[in-house]
């Protein structure tokens, strides 16, 4: 039996369409995988759980001279001390408990247990930021916990100096080296913020070996998912989505998380 050829014709047009709508449809299918797959993060940022506040703790005073740095703190807030949750916080503590947190320009900071110590600073202009913090590293963010400076310094002591009054962020956490299941699980990100929230465009761009996370709260945040051995995190003061001018911005820091040693 002969087919007519318009009757043939019509049948390969109808099967030329329908595989173009496969090819279509498929084309589309993986387009979506695509878009799922880039829309994937290996690490994740979780707000971290609340803390104790420690509404009434201030630093009343700071003084830095012949090398030594002094501290006035007051209010319901004790150095050494472990802050009430540290057990259940499921992030790195400190044994040593409470402590100041003494940071100079991109420096890692200092984590001091007393309020009267010695510490080094170069002769020069530097940023010199101190916060209280909780035993698990975690800035005290309350108005009067901090101080921040602009100074000159020279011979161990404070020439001159001034507030900081530009828009600025100094790193806190992560910093350091952290061993073991219930340090590595979940690490700290932390900063401090001086003159700035995230609002009216501004916002904190963090850098996570190469992926990046958009910040708009400033509090601390739990990330997960990062691999045993060397890790870096970049943060970056943003304004509306440009980086903000600041000879401390922006700060990389690189830490490292590692097993426990096996027993025997």
């Amino acid at each position: 039996m002969r087919i007519p050829f318009f009757t043939l014709l019509c049948f390969l047009v109808l099967v030329a369409c329908q595989n173009d709508n496969k090819t279509m449809n498929d084309a589309k299918t993986a387009a979506k995988d695509a878009m799922k797959e880039v829309g994937k993060k290996k690490y994740t940022l979780t707000p971290f759980s609340k803390s104790p506040s420690f509404p009434d703790a201030k630093i009343k005073s700071m003084t830095y001279e012949k090398g030594k740095f002094n501290y006035e703190i007051t209010g319901d807030y004790e150095l050494g001390t472990q802050t009430p949750d540290a057990k259940s916080k499921m992030c790195a503590n400190s044994g040593k408990g409470q402590h100041i947190h003494l940071i100079v320009d991109k420096e890692p900071y200092a984590a001091k247990y007393v309020p009267s110590f010695e510490h080094a600073v170069s002769d020069g202009d530097h940023h010199i930021l101190s916060f209280l913090s909780r035993s698990y590293h975690e800035s005290i963010k309350s108005p009067g916990a901090s101080t921040a400076l602009i100074a000159k310094v020279k011979g161990g002591g404070i020439e001159s100096s001034e507030p900081v009054t530009e828009p600025t962020l100094f790193y806190s956490r992560p910093k350091g080296t952290y061993v073991g299941k219930k340090d590595t699980d979940k690490i700290m990100l932390d900063f401090f913020l001086v003159n700035v929230t995230l609002t009216n465009g501004y916002t904190v761009k963090a850098d996570i070996n190469g992926e990046t996370h958009s910040i708009t709260k400033w509090q601390p945040y739990y990330i997960e998912g990062l691999p045993m051995g060397e890790n870096t995190v970049t943060l970056t003061l943003l304004k509306d989505g440009k980086m903000v001018d600041s000879p401390i911005n922006p700060v990389t820091r690189t830490f490292s998380l590692k097993d426990l040693p096996e027993a025997g």
